[in-house]
């Protein structure tokens, strides 16, 4: 019979463990940056190239449409003069992401972290980009463009409207009135568009994702009766949203927040035709590395320079819906 005794002194994983052990720590080539927020609006609106250009405003002409005129008989055409504004465009807006890697950590660290930060530059200088155009959304339909910011009080968004019916007017007294959007609301908010004579063409929806999570109940956009049968037209089967009547819709992390008087927080739903606001491109994302000789260490900076504005305030809508 084998004798029974206390494993008092076994070797045990936890005790070759930690800094002075046995064990050793490994480190992953691979790396784990923070996940990205859904960058939607760049593709969304027009796009003007004015790579390699100089100077520092571009003017797009605006000439005002005429109307015709009954024609007489035995009378002369009625001439139409024509009016002519032109829309501003300013490229001032610079931001830049810059690094300084010492030579002792660039030998040493991971052959991965040199790809991972120029890719965080891109990330971080699209963002810029984006933001910019969201906000745009507060100064849809005439609101005040001097309060609109990423994170902005209720006043930004004068002229936006609920997304409950897409017509009452937003409101920040007290706690705010968003209300998360519905079919009705949507086919309002298609309405005032067309009411304005705006194309129909090249219209998109952008909402948060817990507008995405609501539109996937409304059982117009989901049932088979309205949305079809095979593949990706299946809705409950695979929770893609293609389109709503016939408009494409796009979910961004990115929203902008709209804060009520009692900082109650709601999100900004853009309903927009690609004409209503443009970015202009003067720099586009550039990389650029120095060699510091006095820190011993590689200066890496990526900028961009570009402009953003909105050309046709009646060309898009903002619906406030809550935040959760």
């Amino acid at each position: 019979m084998s004798a029974t005794f206390a494993a008092t002194n076994a070797v045990t994983q936890a005790a070759l463990a930690g800094t002075n052990g046995f064990i050793p720590e490994l480190w992953s080539d691979e790396v784990l940056a923070a996940y990205k927020a859904n960058l939607v609006m760049p593709q969304l609106v027009t796009t003007l190239n004015f790579v390699g250009q100089k100077g520092d405003t571009i003017h797009i002409p605006r000439p005002a449409r005429g109307s015709a005129t009954a024609k007489g008989a035995a009378s002369a055409v009625t001439l139409i003069a024509q009016t002519v504004s032109d829309f501003d465009l300013t490229i001032a807006t610079h931001f830049e992401y810059s690094r300084l890697i010492e030579d002792i950590a660039k030998i040493q660290a991971l052959d991965s972290y040199r790809p991972f930060i120029t890719d965080d530059a891109g990330y971080a200088l699209a963002t810029e980009v984006d933001d910019d155009l969201h906000e745009l959304g507060a100064t849809f339909g005439g609101g005040d463009p001097t309060l609109a910011t990423k994170t902005t009080a209720g006043s930004a968004y004068s002229k936006a409207v609920i997304g409950g019916d897409g017509s009452t007017a937003w409101s920040q007294a007290s706690s705010g009135n968003g209300t998360t959007l519905t079919d009705a609301g949507i086919r309002r908010a298609i309405q005032h568009l067309d009411d304005s004579n705006v194309p129909s063409r090249m219209r998109s929806l952008v909402v948060p994702p817990i507008e995405k999570r609501k539109l996937m109940g409304i059982s117009r956009f989901t049932e088979q009766a309205f949305t079809g049968e095979a593949g990706g037209s299946n809705t409950i089967r695979n929770g893609l949203i293609g389109d709503i009547y016939g408009i494409p819709v796009y979910v961004s992390t990115n929203c902008a927040t709209v804060e009520a008087n009692d900082s109650t927080a709601y999100r900004a739903c853009l309903l927009v035709q690609k004409e209503a606001c443009v970015l202009a491109e003067q720099l586009r994302p550039r990389t650029q590395t120095q060699y510091k000789q006095e820190f011993l260490a590689d200066l890496f900076t990526a900028d961009q320079l570009y402009g953003v504005g909105l050309m046709r305030p009646e060309a898009g809508v903002a619906l406030i819906v809550p935040n959760a």
